[in-house]
């Protein structure tokens, strides 16, 4: 009886052992599924995709250099246009798209290392705003993404209140030093009247609806 005792022990033993190993290698599996210093899980969500995209003062990067966390930064563009980033110091960023730069980075870089792999992101666009005043339920300032349309931005402040003149609405903008005036009337453009009022929107008009 006690020789059987031992034997169903030393079962339970090997099994629990057994069990043991097995949870130990699944999770080293899913630690070589998911590599240190990955960012997959939490990859920044980019403000614009448009490849055309022009970086301005104030817009948020996100630059990482693949393998090197001690030089990969999120970092602002201050107002004389330029970046901060180890190694490289100062570097010039407005007026470049985000591939521009990215090349920029890479080419400084492969003076300290072997081979970089940069990425640049626009995480948030601060440079280029459009405004909305005037009988919408938020009004304000928007950060202008890419192709955005008046009916878009009217939608984007909430639409409007229930004193609006939607007829009457207009886009004011500077062109050439000159401020001109764009009439835009919601029910004609729903309608599929005019649908050439509905303008895309550049870096700094301004809507009035009254």
């Amino acid at each position: 009886m006690r020789k059987m005792m031992l034997v169903i022990l030393a079962l339970l033993l090997f099994r629990g052992t057994s069990l043991h190993a097995s949870s130990q290698k699944a999770g080293e599996k899913g630690k070589e599924a998911a590599p240190a210093g990955s960012k997959s899980a939490s990859a920044p969500k980019p403000a614009t995709t448009d490849p055309t995209y022009i970086i301005g003062e104030a817009d948020m990067l996100d630059i990482n250099v693949w393998k090197e966390s001690d030089v990969s930064r999120t970092v602002p563009v201050r107002p004389d246009g330029k970046i901060s980033l180890p190694l490289l110091n100062d570097l010039q960023a407005a007026g470049l798209t985000p591939m521009q730069l990215q090349q920029q980075i890479t080419e400084k870089l492969r003076k300290f290392l072997t081979e970089p792999q940069v990425t640049v992101i626009v995480t948030q666009i601060n440079s280029q705003r459009v405004y909305i005043m005037g009988e919408v339920n938020h009004p304000g300032a928007f950060p202008l993404l890419p192709n955005t349309t008046i009916l878009q931005l009217i939608t984007t402040a909430g639409g409007f209140t229930q004193f609006a003149n939607t007829s009457r609405v207009h886009l004011v903008r500077n062109e050439n030093g000159k401020q001109t005036t764009y009439s835009f009337n919601y029910k004609e453009v729903m309608e599929g009247k005019r649908p050439e009022q509905n303008l895309t929107l550049k870096s700094g008009d301004s809507i009035v609806v009254p």
